[in-house]
């Protein structure tokens, strides 16, 4: 079958990055997605991955990110990763423009993405050479949250934005099913990654780091992307269908240690 190559949405930092990165280190070619071609080219000249600069909110972005990955190679993997939170604030006095911006990149490019790319995924499945091996799959794994399955006071609009990723998600495993494509969803708890927290307290940096305070071992990146890389070269019979990813410290999305880990010693 040859290499096989993934694409990476919200690739230029953070989970995205991480997961360009330990694809590469396993061997796959990876187009990394995202809207600063800075850090795009920055990831793609320590990497060696094809890059891809598109604003995912943008029809005609999306558009053209498929012909380039249509013109250039199969595509047998799609990370959804773009998405992120915007404030703290309550269901009445939330800005209308936070939820819009939330839902247009947490559900909305998802499914501009993935419904661009699926010819794609379906046509590196379709036809296998003479003498492949049978027993292969095409890969979209949806990036959500465990703010996607758990209301948290606060959480308003993310919390609305990721419910609907995580439904999306679920629908369009129901709708593939018969076809060689898994659809694959990890729900990150909390991450320590250096831009998230920033976007949502709008580049107020204490208040970002005041989330992570005094938590042993928050999640970082990486730990997101091990879990992603693992999903997707499980063997192409099994689908992880849903994968929560949390630290020991969260037991819940609201339950969070704070203080060294010990055991209760009775």
């Amino acid at each position: 079958m040859g290499k096989r190559r993934v694409v990476v949405t919200g690739a230029s930092s953070g989970i995205g990055a991480a997961t360009v990165r330990l694809f590469r280190e396993h061997g796959w070619d990876v187009v990394g997605v995202a809207r600063r071609a800075d850090r795009l080219a920055e990831l793609a000249a320590e990497t060696g991955a094809a890059v891809f600069t598109a604003d995912l909110t943008v029809q005609a972005d999306v558009d053209a990110l498929r012909d380039f990955l249509a013109a250039s190679g199969p595509v047998n993997a799609l990370i959804n990763n773009a998405g992120g939170a915007k404030g703290l604030d309550s269901v009445e006095n939330g800005s209308l423009e936070d939820w819009a911006w939330m839902y247009e990149i947490n559900v909305l490019a998802v499914k501009r993405v993935t419904s661009a790319l699926l010819p794609l995924l379906r046509a590196s499945v379709a036809a296998p050479e003479a003498g492949a091996a049978t027993d292969v799959s095409a890969d979209i794994v949806n990036i959500t949250s465990t703010a996607g399955h758990t209301a948290y006071i606060g959480g308003g609009g993310y919390n609305a934005a990721k419910f609907a990723a995580h439904a999306m998600t679920e629908v369009l495993r129901l709708e593939l099913n018969g076809e060689p494509i898994r659809v694959i969803e990890v729900a990150p708890g909390m991450v320590q990654t250096e831009e998230f927290g920033l976007v949502r307290f709008n580049g107020d940096a204490e208040k970002a780091r005041a989330a992570y305070s005094n938590v042993v071992n928050p999640l970082v990146a990486d730990d997101v992307a091990a879990t992603v890389v693992a999903a997707v070269e499980m063997p192409a019979h099994v689908n992880l269908d849903l994968v929560v990813v949390k630290p020991v410290a969260q037991a819940s999305t609201t339950l969070v240690a704070r203080g060294p880990l010990a055991p209760r010693l009775t």
